[in-house]
């Protein structure tokens, strides 16, 4: 193979996404995937005959509409499904169904406060407010706040008047850095019912952090960092699964030269003149690019890929201290039939069928369930965030039968007796179903197969540290400017001519393209 512009190692989706608009730029580019097909964590594998999963990411809620419409990604077969309203169960046989119309979503507030169905409005305009300067952030390469030179001093000028609408957002937004979502809920909300409902995904994100720990507001912002008014539209169920986002992504490139290459595991990145000028793979074949894009974890980039005596030691020592250890599980089932909930009333409701359930049915329930995991324990009764895409998408199962993924929380990476055991997972996923079988009668008779996968099996099968799904935790000490360590968080390394592109770099994990589409403008500029 002649020289590259760039070889990408990783196909996940950030590596397609990066490897895509170089394309489009007009360079030569070749994307390494060490697995039979790419999407990384975004990919839909059929684990047993007929039954098709998302395994990894299940929903797609926060992939940029610049990303699918600069990529035409609709144009290359993406067709996402609205999802239903989302149904969380409660305690004393209540239940909060979550209306995308409005006036049904403030008569659900008023059932249980009506104070709160009021604060909800003033909610939302201010996390839009909030999401809008955000947002703003997630398209910029971080700045260096350390001013060691005129013109690193120039470039934070430039970067705080460029974003000096943010002044007007600044108190709010340091309150969600800091505050407790708990906390910083507490301050709009006065019904525990609605801060369990609106405070779930902050105790449900797959890291070590619950609804009560400081910082953990900043997750609620994550669901207004999408605009859903664009040609692009709203989130849903991906149809085929969410594997059908990195195959668009690929068909994008692949019209504008991409390569791809499956079955190609990178083994080592190679250097000469204190430059990285191609990679190694597994087989013994070498490649050579002018820039080489890394879409693998931080820690597998530089602790594994590249001899450590090229790179400084307080570097590594940064790199080793990386916070990724994950409290997440994911549960796949194939059911014979369609699970049906008991508190979900399809008259009362207004639609048919809740595709999303989340089970946490109140603070302390959702905070118990984190509580041991401190401890070395997995919870006794678990945070579930329960998806039944095949009720949206007949695709993904045989006919009248279906595909359940379960996200759970907490179940630590280690624990307390030591590693994970085959009689622990086996416990586990039978907490989980009992845990099913209590808001959802009969669910056991329907399970047709059944797989668990906690922490130390997402982190082999995936590569993800820690089976972190964001390469690390979405916390204020881990983001912007100190992702994916302090002075490297532009998508360049000390290593010139290699680069990160994944969830390691800002603005962190999610489907979201970003960190793709930011390298691919840093990696553009060098080659240009």
């Amino acid at each position: 193979m002649a020289k590259l512009d760039a070889l990408i190692i990783g196909g996940g989706h950030n590596g397609l996404v990066c490897g895509a608009y170089l394309a489009r730029a007009g360079h030569s580019v070749c994307v390494l995937e060490a697995k039979e097909q790419v999407g990384g964590a975004v990919v839909t594998e059929e684990l047993w005959p007929g039954y098709r999963f998302s395994t990894a990411s299940y929903l797609m809620g926060l992939l940029q509409p610049k990303v699918m419409l600069d990529l035409e990604l609709q144009r290359h077969g993406l067709e996402v499904i609205p999802l239903t309203p989302t149904f969380q169960p409660l305690e004393r046989d209540e239940a909060f169904t979550f209306h995308t119309d409005a006036d049904r979503l403030r008569q659900e507030f008023e059932r249980f406060s009506a104070n709160d169905a009021k604060a909800y409005d003033r909610y939302v305009v201010f996390m839009r407010a909030a999401a809008d300067e955000v947002r703003k952030l997630l398209w910029q390469v971080p700045i260096d706040p350390k001013a060691d030179s005129l013109s690193k001093l120039l470039e934070l000028v430039s970067f705080g008047w460029k974003n000096r609408s943010m002044l007007d957002q600044l108190q709010g937004i340091y309150a969600l850095m800091t505050l407790s979502a708990y906390d910083f809920l507490g301050r709009w909300f006065e019904s525990e019912d609605v801060k369990a409902v609106l405070g779930f995904y902050s105790a449900a994100a797959g890291g070590v952090m619950s609804m009560k720990t400081p910082g953990s507001a900043y997750i609620l912002l994550r669901g207004f960092l999408r605009e859903n008014t664009t040609p692009a539209g709203g989130g849903g169920v991906i149809r085929g699964g969410m594997g059908s986002i990195s195959q668009a992504i690929m068909r994008s490139g692949a019209q504008h030269g991409m390569q791809v290459r499956c079955h190609a595991k990178v083994q080592e990145i190679l250097m000469e003149g204190g430059r990285a000028t191609g990679v190694r793979l597994d087989n013994g074949e070498t490649l050579h690019a002018k820039a080489v894009i890394s879409n693998a974890p931080a820690k597998i980039t530089f602790l594994q890929l590249l001899p450590r005596t090229t790179l400084a030691p307080a570097f590594v020592h940064e790199v080793e201290h990386i916070r990724d250890r994950s409290t997440a599980y994911k549960i796949h089932l194939a059911l014979t039939g369609l699970p049906k909930f008991r508190l979900f009333d399809p008259e009362r409701m207004g639609f048919p069928y809740p595709a999303l359930v989340k089970i946490g049915p109140s603070v302390d329930y959702i905070e118990r369930a984190f509580d041991g995991s401190k401890y070395g324990e997995y919870a006794k009764e678990p945070c579930l965030a329960v998806l039944t895409p095949s009720a949206l998408d007949d695709t993904l199962a045989p006919a009248g039968h279906h595909v359940v993924s379960v996200f759970g929380t907490h179940a630590p990476y280690r624990l307390r007796g030591g590693d994970w055991t085959q009689a622990d997972r086996d416990a586990l996923y039978e907490i989980t179903l009992d845990v099913l079988e209590r808001h959802a009668p009969g669910i056991r008779g329907l399970v047709a197969h059944g797989q668990i996968l906690v922490a130390p099996d997402l982190e082999q099968k995936f590569s993800l540290p820690g089976g972190h799904v964001h390469h690390g935790e979405l916390s204020a000490d881990q983001i912007f400017f100190r992702r994916p360590v302090p002075g490297f968080a532009d998508y360049r390394t000390p290593i010139k001519g290699l680069f990160l592109c994944g969830a390691s770099t800002h603005p962190g994990g999610g489907v979201t393209g970003v960190p793709g589409h930011n390298a691919a403008t840093v990696v553009h500029k060098f080659l240009r």
